[in-house]
C-alpha cells in the first residue's frame, strides 16, 4: 500500500522538519511512502471560509479518487497505536491500494474534505500546530508499521 501525506505548505520549524525527514526515512523501511508539500498563496484579504475553500481545492488537485481518504480533524475518531494498526492491516487486507492523510492549514479541513472523507482521525483532544500533527501523524504511522512487524520500538 502507498501512503501519501497532503501537506498545506512547507514545514516552518526546522525541528519539526528534522523530524519529519527522519520519520519518513524510517517509515520508508515498512511502506511506500510521499509526502506532497501544496505550495499555498497567502489570503490575508479574505475569510476563513473562504480560505478554507481555497485549499479545499488545493488539496483535491492532490488526492487520488481511488484512495481511501483520511482526514486529520480536532474532532474526529481517536485511535490507539495498536488501533491505528490495525486499520492499517485491514486496509492492506482489502488490497487498497493507496492511502491518503489530509491535514489542513492552521484554519483546519473544510467541511468538503471531512465529508468526503472515508474516516476522519484525529491525534489527540488538545490542541497542536498543524506543523506538529505532520511530525506525530508520521511517528504514528511508523508505530503502527512497528506494532505490525512486532518490532520492540512500541515497547
Amino acid at each position: 500500500m502507498k501512503i501519501k501525506l497532503l501537506f498545506l505548505g512547507k514545514t516552518k520549524e526546522d525541528y519539526l522538519a528534522q523530524g519529519i525527514d527522519d520519520f519518513s526515512k524510517r517509515l520508508s523501511h515498512y511502506t511506500r511512502l510521499e509526502i506532497c508539500y501544496i505550495k499555498v498563496k497567502t489570503l490575508k484579504s479574505k475569510s476563513d471560509p473562504e480560505i478554507r475553500a481555497y485549499e479545499n481545492v488545493l488539496l483535491n488537485n492532490h488526492i487520488d479518487p481511488s484512495a481511501y481518504r483520511v482526514a486529520l480533524d480536532n474532532n474526529g475518531t481517536q485511535l490507539s497505536s495498536e488501533q491505528l494498526s490495525e486499520m492499517i492491516d485491514r486496509l492492506e487486507k482489502r488490497s487498497i491500494k493507496k492511502l491518503c492523510f489530509v491535514i489542513g492549514g492552521p484554519l483546519g479541513l473544510d467541511n468538503e474534505q471531512k465529508q468526503r472523507a472515508d474516516i476522519i482521525l484525529s491525534l489527540s483532544s488538545m490542541t497542536f500546530t498543524h506543523d506538529m500533527c505532520r511530525l506525530l501523524l508520521l511517528e504514528q504511522l511508523y508505530r503502527a508499521y512497528t506494532i505490525k512487524a512486532g518490532e520492540k520500538y512500541h515497547k
